[in-house]
């Protein structure tokens, strides 16, 4: 007989399968995942996730697959019809698999990311937006972020919508959810200094004058009458009586100054909920920075993925040129 099973016509599992493996309660209770198309199911099976039904239309689906590892499944043979019914993605691909919630102490990551990992961490707060949430997973793997950690004001990671805009990056860092703030600390490297993103500066007013491009001038020039943009290392309190004033010893300062020195973490967060009272707390704590993105006045602020993308490569730029500079030391007689 063949190796594999096929769904009899009529066989109302697949859907009702499918429909289950699609809530966060199913994921949260089962432990288990449901992942669509060749891509992500591959990426998936080579980081080593572990697969429990795969779902496909035809047998030419499961070639494309690593063959060892879809052995230890339960493949099933169904229409492509119902997958179609079932299927998230705007063109279906005929394949859908649940999967055991993979666990990143457990995963093998591709071998050119972590050759190319670097001591930079980015921890999410209160990103509630699946698609946001996808793209910044995406531009964490494509910065070689270490790893990444999701407060419990963020979406689900494993939602299908994250999956399809994260284009893989799941299973090429670890990602840590739904953890509360006093949990973080303890998956943060010793010594870190954790940077928060300050996405819509609460300090600027409206129609703050913007700040002057001279070089020198920009760093001492205030943003705002509340929020004076420090360069000097050494962390000054906020003055005013916003949120940000509330917390001593947090400098603000342009993202494109120095700020990055390993380790060193970034927290974003959402565009409605802002960042929690907990994520600044810990900033001013470990020494490290508000990092502002100037926009030029009246526009609303930047859309988080995209901030995070702008400070993770920034992150990136000096964290390789303090290498740099170092490796340049050490080679001098």
């Amino acid at each position: 007989g063949p190796w594999y099973e096929k769904a009899a016509p009529g066989d109302r599992r697949l859907g009702k399968v499918v429909t289950i493996a699609k809530s966060k309660k199913f994921r949260d209770n089962h432990g288990k995942v449901l992942l669509e198309g060749h891509r992500l199911i591959k990426d998936a099976l080579e980081a080593g996730a572990v697969p429990q039904t795969l779902f496909f239309s035809t047998v030419g689906h499961l070639k494309l697959l690593p063959e060892a590892e879809i052995k230890r499944a339960s493949l099933v043979k169904v229409k492509f019809e119902d997958i179609k019914t079932w299927s998230d993605l705007v063109t279906p691909q005929g394949l859908l698999g649940i999967f055991s919630k993979p666990d990143p102490a457990k995963m093998s990551y591709p071998a050119a990311q972590l050759a190319n990992s670097l001591p930079l961490l980015l921890i999410c707060d209160n990103i509630r937006d699946p698609g946001n949430l996808g793209t910044i997973l995406r531009s964490a793997a494509g910065a070689g972020c270490e790893k990444v950690l999701l407060t419990k004001g963020c979406v689900d990671p494993w939602e299908p919508k994250v999956l399809r805009a994260g284009m893989g990056a799941h299973f090429r860092v670890p990602i840590i959810a739904s953890l509360d703030w006093e949990s973080v600390p303890a998956n943060l490297p010793a010594g870190i200094q954790v940077c928060v993103a300050d996405n819509n500066d609460p300090d600027a007013p409206a129609g703050s004058t913007p700040v002057p491009r001279g070089a020198g001038r920009a760093a001492s020039a205030p943003a705002s009458p509340k929020a004076p943009v420090k360069s000097s290392a050494k962390a000054a309190p906020e003055h005013g009586d916003e949120e940000g004033a509330a917390i001593p010893g947090l400098a603000a300062q342009h993202y494109y100054e120095d700020w990055a020195r390993a380790p060193v973490a970034v927290v974003i967060g959402g565009e409605t909920h802002g960042l929690s009272p907990a994520a600044l707390g810990l900033a001013a704590s470990t020494g490290g920075k508000r990092l502002l993105i100037p926009v030029v006045p009246g526009v609303d602020s930047l859309n988080s993925a995209v901030a995070a993308g702008i400070l993770l490569f920034e992150g990136k730029r000096q964290l390789l040129w303090r290498h740099k500079q170092e490796d340049g030391r050490q080679k001098l007689p």
